[in-house]
């Protein structure tokens, strides 16, 4: 991935994150089919929602959902790649927002698998997003149990599949990513799966914070994965990872297909360019 395309799919981030709402959800809902990434990390969300299957012989990891009605999308897309939705045995989630938790419980009810989440997830999960500190107040999705808490460092393992967490608090009080190592063709890959440190609209970090710590969470995200090992990545929304200048529907599978780690370190440094250009402005009163 050359730099020039790195910044390109960071443009169009840029581009899609300034859309109102009701175009954003357009993108959230558009189908789009289901590719593998790298070895056994599959996509199987919609256009713009990062839905993200992890298979092995004895079971499957799926990570985050998209919109209450996104079930039969994550279905027909896990079907096409030749797996089974009945399979999935852990659900993770990277952040506990209404977009990308909204079909959990429907999926562990059918399913049956295990909800593991952050102890800063986890309530919010449970409350189906009323616990919420920013967009709380309400219920937002309908809650889902958890059965297990992850935090930093820990190994999710599942048949030959090995993820670490990472907490990467901020945008979520339990954001997480996860990494992972892919051995394909004689290389090994550096696989990222990232929540990115995004900044709400209305969102507070220091005077009068949205909840006690988030901008400390904010810089401790930044710090750590600008640390990361990156070869592949991809994340809780498309247009963050450039998923379309990368990938066009039905071409040819290959494991450089989303090397981009220009793109991953352009990608964080410019959300922190942004927390701490908030901070000032918050700090001058503005």
């Amino acid at each position: 991935m050359n730099i020039k395309l790195a910044r390109l799919g960071i443009v169009c981030a840029l581009v899609l994150f300034t859309l109102p709402l009701s175009a954003q959800r357009e993108n959230w809902t558009r189908s789009f089919p289901g590719h593998r990434v790298i070895g056994n990390l599959y996509a199987v969300g919609t256009y713009d929602l990062g839905v993200f299957l992890l298979t092995s012989e004895d079971g499957h990891i799926l990570i985050n959902t998209g919109l209450e009605d996104s079930t039969a999308m994550i279905r027909e897309n896990i079907e096409a790649m030749g797996f089974q939705l009945a399979d999935v045995k852990i659900l993770l989630t990277m952040q506990a927002h209404w977009d990308h938790t909204a079909a959990l419980a429907e999926i562990k009810d059918i399913t049956g698998a295990q909800m593991w989440a952050t102890a800063g997830d986890a309530p919010i999960l449970e409350d189906g997003g009323f616990s919420d500190p920013h967009f709380g107040g309400r219920v937002s999705f309908k809650p889902v149990g958890v059965d297990k808490i992850i935090a930093d460092g820990d190994s999710i393992e599942l048949g030959g599949t090995r993820l670490t967490v990472i907490e990467t608090p901020g945008h979520t009080t339990g954001s997480s990513s996860y990494t992972m190592q892919v051995s394909e063709a004689g290389r090994d890959y550096h696989v990222v799966i990232a929540n990115m440190g995004t900044i709400n609209a209305g969102k507070q970090l220091v005077v009068d914070p949205t909840y006690p710590g988030v901008a400390d969470d904010f810089a401790m995200t930044f710090r750590k994965q600008k640390a990361l090992q990156v070869d592949v990545w991809v994340a809780a929304h498309g247009g963050q990872y450039g998923l379309h200048d990368k990938y066009q529907a039905g071409q040819d599978y290959s494991p450089d297909t989303f090397v981009d780690p220009e793109g991953f370190l352009a990608a964080v440094e410019r959300l922190e360019g942004l927390f701490l250009a908030q901070i000032a402005q918050e700090k001058r009163g503005k």
